[in-house]
């Protein structure tokens, strides 16, 4: 799982079948403090609610995107899996 925020939408005129009626937004890895972390990235919305400015949480890994989605043949990489409301970072002691 990786923390992310929400960019914004992309809309394509043509696509891969898989991702008919699949909302898509970019995605920008973040680190635990919420601050920038690593190049962004394309991610189908499974939340269908999540929008630009939304901290997620988002699934890179196929087998289990597959696994979640029940079809085996999907090319889908990266899946926002839920909205997080709040991040706290635990203090060192």
């Amino acid at each position: 799982m990786n923390l992310c925020k929400v960019l914004g939408t992309v809309v394509a005129s043509e696509k891969h079948p898989a991702f008919h009626a699949r909302k898509m937004l970019v995605v920008q890895p973040l680190d635990e403090h919420q601050q920038p972390n690593g190049k962004s990235f394309l991610a189908v919305d499974h939340t269908s609610s999540a929008g630009k400015g939304d901290v997620v949480l988002v699934l890179r890994e196929g087998t289990g995107i597959r696994q979640i989605l029940g079809d085996k043949t999907l090319p889908i990489r990266s899946m926002i899996v839920g909205v997080v409301d709040q991040v706290t970072v635990a203090g060192s002691r």
